[in-house]
């Protein structure tokens, strides 16, 4: 199948669900650290492990595929002889909602508001032409990884040991006590952080989605002989460079490491992008196991938030704070593959999952199907 310009649509659809497919694994191993144990988890090899391969990685993927997905969306709008600019902002304000709910009664971390939020930006610069998204994106990033390196430096100086440890600690009991506790609390901290939190996302998220934006203008993931060439490079780059980067800053945590980590994990997001779709070409088994779960993306990441604070809150199993490490990285992976098990048989019968059909029927404006 193809689209109005002979571009395989299939082969698009596809190579764009199964980054997805494979983001929400490494998004849930981050999150439910966090879930799991407030403040996350202690030094140790875990710590280390997160932090080497998955710590600012996998939102990257999800980030330059928003971007990615605007200029798609644009493009069906236009064909539809509809307003994107309409579509988009409606999209972007469900996006909003869904991700404070998301938030208050699940989890802190939730990466959908301020998506909405930066997504409502992305639109106002979606004219861009794709070297001057690129130009665009470089400014705010280098604005974020300097302020990384300064404050990684000042932090160790600063006192700020007991309060973390007593703001830890209100968490943790929030989460034990039960529901409205923890939804309380959560509700707090989101409008004490409102303005860290999208400031953070200008700098760190905006600058991923100008990427994307330039890189589906040019329609890259659509075209295989235009990308192909260039995951070999991606890859070299990533693991020969980046890699070590990282590796040295988890083991050292050598303060001044802290920008160039910053920095490094986005390539090495790359690379980890390059290497499913170079491994997705020779092994088309690959798709049938990753692209459901990236076609109920927004489904699944909730869905990652309601089994966690069932296992870890108070009301369900109060396991906060009382597992190990691995065993809570045990939970992640078992909880991953179900999902892909349950994706894969959900596709067979349904288009949509039930975050996505909120989502069209916000964008549409009406139902549709």
């Amino acid at each position: 199948m193809t689209t109005r310009t002979g571009a395989p649509a299939v082969s698009r659809i596809e190579a764009l669900d199964v980054l997805r497919g494979f983001a929400l694994g490494g998004i849930l191993i981050v999150n439910i650290t966090v879930m799991s144990t407030p403040g996350g988890f202690a030094h140790g090899p875990a710590h280390s492990l997160i932090a080497v391969m998955f710590h600012n990685k996998f939102y990257v993927i999800f980030s330059f595929l928003f971007g990615y997905s605007l200029t798609m969306q644009i493009r069906s709008a236009q064909r539809a002889g509809a307003s994107p600019r309409a579509r988009t902002v409606r999209r972007c304000l469900a996006l909003m909602a869904i991700g404070l709910a998301h938030y208050v009664l699940f989890f802190s971390g939730d990466i959908l508001f301020g998506y909405g939020v930066m997504g409502l930006i992305l639109l106002s610069l979606s004219s861009l032409r794709p070297r001057t998204a690129l130009i665009a994106a470089v400014v705010p990033f280098s604005i974020s990884v300097i302020a990384m390196t300064v404050l990684g430096m000042i932090k160790p100086a600063a006192a700020t040991g007991s309060s973390d440890d007593t703001e830890t600690a209100r968490e943790l009991a929030a989460m034990q006590l039960g529901w409205l506790d923890a939804a309380h609390y959560r509700w707090e901290n989101f409008t004490d952080s409102i303005g860290a939190f999208l400031l953070s996302s200008l700098l760190s998220v905006l600058p991923l989605f100008l990427v994307g934006l330039a890189a589906g203008k040019v329609r890259l993931l659509e075209r295989p002989e235009r990308y192909r060439p260039l995951l070999p490079p991606i890859q070299w780059i990533g693991f020969g460079l980046a890699a070590p980067i990282s590796v040295l800053s988890a083991l050292t945590r050598m303060p001044i490491l802290t920008g160039p980590n910053s920095l490094a994990g986005p390539v090495l997001a790359a690379a980890y992008g390059a290497t499913v779709l170079r491994v997705m070409d020779r092994h088309p088994s690959v798709i049938r196991v990753l692209a459901p779960a990236g076609k109920l993306a927004a489904t699944n990441y909730i869905g990652q938030s309601v089994v966690t604070a069932i296992i870890f809150t108070g009301y369900g199993f109060a396991l906060v704070g009382r597992l190990s490490d691995w065993a809570v990285l045990g939970i992640a992976a078992s909880v991953y593959a179900i999902q892909l098990v349950v994706s894969a048989c959900w596709v067979r019968s349904h288009r949509y999952g039930p975050v996505e059909w909120v989502l069209r029927m916000a964008t549409y404006g009406r139902l549709r199907f």
